[in-house]
This record gives structure tokens, sequence and C-alpha cells, in this order.
């Protein structure tokens, strides 16, 4: 069985889900997030977007992918847009959709695009692309691509406008396991994950984009979480508990209302673990 060519567009039955305080709260400790607007319960944190939208994720891509191809697939990137920042109270209702399908050379790209809404109107729109390793599609792309975020090799020739370093914890894995909801266990299992070829336990691709997030908000966002409007990364290389990594930002744009940096983070040996990572303020 191919990929789903025909399911492209085909959007999900709306899912709901009900954001609470002790949510976003045990998402924020599981981070290490900072910001007293997520520790309080207050505000939750901006990667916490993910969290409610996984079963519409999962039936977007029911029929998409051959599946006896699905233990080849890694996360490749995560684009959100907030057009409002999601708080206790909401009662979230998302669909999804697979927008896109690509091949590579060295495998396929399939993008989904997820929408929530509350009772007010939209809040998050997200792009996910899932990677399929050594998988042809066996057909041209069609579809969307994802919104483009690429780092531009002449911004990064230039001085950051802010460095932060962060520390990942040794028991990051299970404490992000626990508040996300996803207990795959090449995070949990150091015996698993060193069968499929990973030195050990890794750290959730998703848990270090929340880390680059709050970095952001410190770093580049005046410390007001209320004003992130985007942020996009590629995952490119693991991060191991222990282990800590540092976010270069660099200023591409101020217009419009909007101010946008992009960003990069490197492992303690210089290896990069996200690229091409955007981050849009609004004024």
């Amino acid at each position: 069985m191919g990929f789903g060519f025909d399911r492209i567009g085909k959007w999900s039955d709306e899912l709901e889900f009900e954001v609470t305080a002790d949510r976003t709260k045990a998402y924020a400790a599981a981070t290490n997030d900072p910001i007293p607007e997520h520790r309080s319960g207050d505000l939750a944190p901006p990667v916490f977007a993910v969290v409610p939208i996984w079963d519409a994720i999962v039936a977007a891509m029911s029929g998409v992918a051959p599946a006896g191809d699905l233990l080849s697939v890694v996360h490749g990137e995560q684009d959100m847009r907030f057009h409002r920042q999601l708080t206790p109270g909401m009662v979230l209702r998302s669909r999804a959709a697979p927008v896109g399908i690509h091949p590579k050379a060295s495998g396929t790209t399939v993008v989904v695009k997820v929408e929530s809404h509350d009772q007010v109107g939209l809040v998050v729109e997200q792009y996910m692309t899932s990677f399929f390793r050594g998988v042809d599609a066996g057909a041209d792309g069609r579809g969307e691509t994802a919104p483009p975020h690429k780092l531009d090799d002449a911004v990064k020739a230039g001085e950051p406008v802010a460095v932060i370093s962060q520390k990942v914890d040794d028991d990051q894995t299970f404490r992000y396991a626990e508040a996300s909801g996803d207990h795959m266990p090449i995070h949990l299992d150091d015996d698993i994950a060193r069968s499929v070829g990973l030195p050990g336990i890794i750290v959730h691709g998703l848990c270090t984009m929340a880390f680059t997030s709050w970095g952001a908000i410190q770093a580049v966002g005046g410390e007001e979480p209320r004003k992130l409007a985007r942020l996009a990364v590629r995952f490119s290389k693991p991060v191991l508990p222990g282990q800590e990594i540092t976010t270069r930002f660099w200023a591409v744009d101020d217009a419009d209302g909007i101010s946008t940096y992009a960003y990069e983070t490197t492992n303690p040996d210089g290896d990069v673990v996200i690229k091409d990572g955007l981050v849009e303020i609004r004024s």
C-alpha cells in the first residue's frame, strides 16, 4: 500500500479539549519554564498547543502513510502561529488535514495542517511536517509545502542579538512524558533507544522546542509571553538528558508591528539540534 494522496485536503472531525490550569502548569514545570504567567497557570506555555491536537493529527494521518512504514517516521518540523495565547478555561475544537505529500532524495515528507478554535474564533494554526526516512512515495509531490522559515546564511554570519544557555535535566524526558502524554519508548527506555541506533534515551523534540520558546520570550520577547505571534523550528539532531543547549538569536525584520528573529540551537559539542528557528513578536 502506498501513500494516500487521495487524503490530501480532507479534514478530520473536530475534537474537543479543555485547557486547564493543572495541565498547563504541569507542562511548564516539565519544561523548566520560568515565565511567571506559565508557572502560575494564568497562561499556557506556547508549545503546550501541541497537547490538544494529537488525536486530530492521528485521525488526519489515518490512511496517509503505509502502516508498515510508521516506524521510519521522525518529526521534521513544527510551525505554530498564535492568534491568541491559550488560557485555562478555553474549550478548543481542533481539526487536522494532510495538505501535502512530497518525495525527497532520502524519503518522503507529509505536511499536516491543524486549526484550533474556541467559541470566539481561531486560536492557533500549526503545520507539522513528518519525514519518512528511506520511504519512496512512488509519485510526484502533491499539495502544499509547509510555510518557509529557513535561516539565511547572511543573517547567521552576523552577530547574534542574544544568546541563552539552558540545562536539560537528567529526568527531563520522564517529566515531559507525563505532562505531554508522549510516552514513546525512545524517550523513556535506554535499551529500546539503543536498539534503534540512538545513543540512549533522547529528549522529545517538542520538549527542546519548548525550552527555546521560553528562551525566546526571555531573550527577544521582552519577557511578555502574550506578544508571541509565531514559533517555527526544524528538528536537526536529538538532545540528550543532562546536556546544556545554547540558542543564538539574530534580528531579521521589524515591520507591520512584528519583530522577526531567526535562531539556532546547539549542544555542547556545537552540533545543531534545532535549525531554521523563527520567532515573531508583536509590538
